[in-house]
């Protein structure tokens, strides 16, 4: 920690540290220090800011915890505080003459203190908010008391009696609970914003499925609002009925009030959410009521009326009778009947569907949803219950259908006991009355009837009310995601509540359209299955959270277990198919299909979702399991460490790495930033943009920057430093130095150095070098390695380390986050029927083999015929040419046509081993220097690329045949895709690093194609073993 005392001391240099420090660039006082305390620009102190003093008597830059520092909002009214920043904390501001920004950069892009007239907006007022009761557990209540608890439950008990009923109840109760404590976990587990079912799922498992079932949800709550206004218009279609009125028919009668009903909720939407949380309370009373009444009218005694209609009040033989099932009709059997009953349990998400509406949705959530299973559940077992417990399945309604005593042998029903037959309509299946048989039962066991039909109001009101809220909210929220296309129209909102508009009106004509429908139980089951998708998802959301061990995942609420989420999870889709089969199957198909065009599309969103987590883990898992296994020659892969700087610098190397080693092994992309350690060159060197270069060109890579002093030194930490456990490269792939004899002297030795610090850590090393170059720094303005790349003519004799050149930048988004083309190269390209040209001269282990090999493998190289070149006698031509195919086939490469160069230890061309003299000459000792006092020790320490006239004489072999191999590259291998040739090996302390530079150069120059110049570490890396 920096502390800095209260009063000045003498031993501090107070004008260094008054200097005022820029954030971002922009200009003014951002942070300073007055020579008593370090401030703001404000004038406000760092350490006293909103904070008590860490020490007594200090003033210090270190801060304590505050919510500024982690949230990712402004409060409104209030100017956001950062921390400082840890080079801030750590570095000497005295000898920093440039230091980076003081504060980590916030979503504002501005520091502490820092404001303009520009930038003062008006205070918004503040929006709607609601608690837990009227925000949650009214809102699910209302939703789940819908049209199904009035008009179908004391249907459903009298087909599958009360003792069945409760089942269904139960567990529809249980799934609806375990995923009420599964939505409790995920929506505890940080702050919840609008968008409610997608949102938890989508910020869980990832925008995949997210992004799937915020579609369906969002279409079942419209398909909802449908189901719940026929409902309604049912119920007031029955009322016109029975007064002798009719629009049209009963059928029309439902569409058009139900069209109307619609439109009238969907007018108190638009007037926003207060007005219909208002609504909500208002029909949430007007339920209430209506169960009070109803409870009243089981327990006031039948009249005769009433008696006729089925209604005996409590009765034990009339519960025993009706306990058990009484299946009738083609949808008589158990999950006809909870496909039906089931959408009425669904409502528990409409409280996290309006997420972004309240106060505090961590707490409001869980409790509010929890009560409100609780209650309705409890409910719903009361009235099936008490209606199966005083009214039989049957009844005429007729009052003259009194028991005659002549026919009391032949009556058929429990109503007989009680003095009624009703065995002619029993027979003849043409009872209008009873459980069985009409759907407002509990209008005809209420006290009051009317006050029956206003709680149906209510409930199907509200419950359509609630979903035609639901699905514009979780829609909006979608939409702003932009996972999909086209849809973003309808992410606009509007007003201090961010209402979505034009989500209300698509979920308007949905709900329309299938409100046309007009028949209850077709849409019930349609809305089942979406329902049970979304739930199977949260439940698998929680268990997913839980199983991969994220430290992420840390909810405040504690009462879920992973298992019984998991177990929700597949009961749900075990259901789905028992319900209807082919709509389950329609559901997974289309979150399949959804799922599959976002993982096509990636889009660029990060939520940390279990997914990521459970990828690392998987990852972790399999790194450390390869640990227990040796490695084993058959399991060779080339693993490559690819000095490309930044990637985008060098496409073609990139390109032609990639083309071999995608979806077969390692590729890591190294880059050195030269210079000491700040947060400037640190961003630099781990910048993301580089990924998002390798991601947009569909390479499947690594990336791994590292800061050093000098670019061999940073080779080394990569070197020795790359990689995990057994995934670590075993190859080090290069570019060519085509720039080396315009380069000082010290970058050459560095570069051969890297080769050399390569071969000593038991790396194969290949060289790349095109016609063209590699680089493309000079199109791209990008920093790239000063060791690879040109510089101003030096003399050879300097031993001065190489300096960065003068448009050196260190800004990663400079480099490949501008808008650029992405250059093409020929590795992109088709080869058609070229060749591959192998020039296998020295047994490295076979890694110049294997490379052509992996080539082949390729679409684009498929087509090309690798043609091996070996050294050879003329004497033995053929013999050595079937030695060595025989030992080529051993090895089960495909590689059939070998030819043997007896001439390639033929004495080259005059002309060009005087170009090779002239190549050199700059680089060897002069006269001066051998009379020198300068011991051949001290010269070779300080200029260890010179080269001595002994040093020639002793290398003049190998130097021939570099020079000469060239000369046979030129007459078998101008017109081929590429060529592969066996990389020499120069001796440590005995090559200077010139004349090896000379070699490498000699050897490659003149030729058309790419030339890949490979040397294996010596080791195998084929077999003909099958162990």
């Amino acid at each position: 920690m920096e502390e800095v005392p209260a009063a000045p001391n003498e031993g501090i240099s107070l004008s260094a540290l008054r200097s005022q420090f820029s954030v971002n660039g922009e200009e003014g006082p951002k942070y300073g220090f007055d020579g008593n305390r370090y401030h703001y620009g404000d004038g406000t102190s760092v350490a006293s800011q909103n904070s008590t003093q860490i020490l007594t008597g200090y003033d210090t830059l270190d801060v304590g915890p505050n919510y500024d520092f982690y949230a990712n909002t402004n409060a409104q009214g209030r100017v956001r505080r950062s921390r400082p920043s840890l080079f801030q904390l750590h570095s000497n501001i005295e000898e920093d003459s440039c230091p980076p920004p003081l504060y980590e950069e916030t979503n504002t892009g501005r520091a502490p203190g820092d404001s303009s007239e520009e930038d003062v907006e008006e205070p918004q007022s503040e929006p709607t908010r609601f608690g837990w009761v009227k925000g949650v557990m009214v809102r699910c209540m209302l939703n789940i008391w819908g049209v199904i608890l009035y008009l179908r439950l004391p249907w459903i008990t009298a087909q599958a009696g009360i003792g069945l009923t409760w089942v269904i109840i139960l567990l529809s109760s249980c799934i609806t609970g375990i995923t009420g404590l599964s939505t409790s976990a995920i929506a505890t587990n940080g702050r919840v914003k609008g968008g409610g079912t997608y949102f938890l799922i989508s910020r869980s498992l990832g925008p995949e499925l997210g992004g799937s079932i915020g579609l369906i949800f969002a279409f079942a709550n419209a398909v909802a609002v449908a189901m719940h206004t026929v409902g309604f218009a049912e119920t007031v279609q029955a009322l016109m009925e029975e007064s002798g009125a009719s629009i049209v028919d009963p059928i029309n009668d439902i569409r058009i009030i139900g069209v109307i009903t619609v439109t009238c909720l969907l007018a108190i939407s638009l007037a926003g959410m207060e007005w219909e949380a208002k609504a909500q309370v208002l029909f949430f009373f007007v339920i209430l009521v209506s169960f009070a009444n109803y409870i009243v009218g089981t327990i006031i005694p039948a009249t005769p009326q009433k008696q006729a209609k089925g209604f005996f009040s409590y009765q034990a033989d009339i519960f025993a009778e009706n306990f058990v099932p009484g299946w009738r009709g083609p949808e008589g059997n158990f999950f006809g009947m909870f496909s039906i009953f089931f959408p009425s349990a669904t409502g528990i998400l409409a409280g996290a569907n309006i997420s972004g509406d309240l106060k505090d949705p961590t707490v409001a959530i869980p409790r509010g949803t929890l009560m409100a299973i609780f209650w309705t559940t409890l409910s719903y077992l009361i009235i099936a219950a008490t209606i199966g417990a005083c009214m039989v399945r049957d009844a005429s309604g007729i009052m003259n259908d009194t028991l005659v005593m002549s026919s009391a042998d032949s009556c058929q029903g429990l109503a007989c006991q009680y003095g009624w037959d009703f065995t002619n309509c029993i027979t003849n299946r043409t009872c209008t009355y009873g459980l069985s048989n009409q759907y407002q039962s509990m209008s005809l066991v209420s006290g009051f009837a009317p006050l029956i039909t206003a709680g149906i109001f209510g409930a199907t009101l509200s419950s359509a009310l609630a979903c035609l809220v639901s699905a514009p909210k979780v829609f909006q929220c979608l939409c702003k995601d932009n996972l999909y296309p086209v849809i973003g129209f309808f992410g606009k909102g509007n007003g201090k509540n961010d209402e979505p508009i034009r989500g209300y009106v698509l979920a308007y004509i949905i709900a329309v359209c299938f409100v046309l429908i007009a028949e209850l139980n077709t849409i019930a089951p349609i809305i089942s299955n979406f329902f049970l998708c979304s739930y199977a998802l949260i439940n698998f959301s929680c268990f997913h959270a839980s199983i991969t061990n994220s430290p992420g995942w840390r909810p405040s609420f504690r009462f879920y277990s992973k298992w019984m989420s998991l177990l929700g999870a597949v009961v749900s889709v075990i259901i789905m198919f028992l319900l209807t089969w082919w709509a389950a199957l329609i559901a997974i198909g289309i979150v399949i299909f959804l799922l599959g065009y976002v993982l096509y599309k990636r889009p660029t969103v990060n939520w940390g979702s279990s997914v990521q987590a459970g990828s690392y883990n998987m990852a972790l898992s399999y790194c450390v399991s390869l640990n227990q296994v040796d490695d084993h020659i058959k399991n060779y892969r080339p693993q490559c460490l690819v000095l490309t700087g930044p990637p985008s610098c060098r496409p073609a190397l990139v390109d032609f790495v990639g083309t071999f080693t995608k979806n077969l092994s390692l590729m890591i992309c190294g880059n050195v930033v030269t210079g000491g350690p700040s947060p400037a060159t640190l961003d630099t060197a781990s910048s993301n943009s580089h990924v998002t270069w390798l991601n947009k060109r569909q390479i499947k890579s690594f990336y791994h920057g590292v800061v050093a002093n000098d670019l061999r030194t940073g080779v080394k930490m990569l070197l020795q430093g790359a990689g995990l456990g057994r995934i670590r490269p075993n190859v080090l792939l290069t570019g060519f130095k085509r720039d080396w004899r315009k380069d000082k002297p010290s970058c050459i030795d560095n570069y051969i150095g890297i080769l050399h610090d390569a071969f000593d850590l038991q790396y194969g090393v290949c060289v790349l070098r095109m016609r063209e170059g590699l680089d493309m720094f000079r199109q791209a303005q990008t920093h790239v390695n000063p060791g690879f790349e040109s510089s101003p003519e030096r003399g050879v004799n300097t031993c001065v380390p190489p300096a960065p050149p003068a448009n050196f930048s260190l800004d990663p988004d400079s480099m490949v986050t501008e808008p650029q083309p992405q250059p093409s190269t020929v590795f992109q390209s088709q080869q058609g029927k070229k060749t591959i040209d192998v020039y296998w001269l020295f047994d490295d282990g076979g890694l110049t083999l294997l490379l052509p090999y992996l080539l082949t493998r390729k679409k684009r190289w498929a087509r090309c015929k690798v043609r091996v070149f070996v050294g050879g006698d003329i004497q033995r031509k053929e013999e050595q040419r079937k030695e060595v195919m025989d030992l080529i086939s051993k090895f089960r490469l495909g590689f059939h046509d070998v030819e043997v160069l007896p001439d390639i230890n033929a004495r080259p061309q005059p002309e060009h081993v005087r170009r090779f003299e002239d190549l050199i000459g700059p680089y060897r000792l002069n006269t001066a220097q051998k009379d020198g006092h300068v011991t051949a020790e001290q010269l070779n320490q300080d200029c260890p690329w010179m080269v001595s006239d002994e040093e020639i004489e002793t290398n003049k072999p190998k130097t021939l045949r570099q020079i000469r191999l060239n000369e046979v590259l030129q007459d078998y291998s101008r017109d081929a895709a590429i060529i592969f040739v066996t990389m020499p090996v120069g001796r440590r302390g005995q090559c200077p690093s010139a004349l090896y530079m000379a070699w490498l150069e000699t050897l490659s120059r003149d030729l058309r194609p790419p030339v890949l110049l490979v040397r294996g570490n010596q080791e195998n890396v084929l077999t003909f073993y099958c162990q």
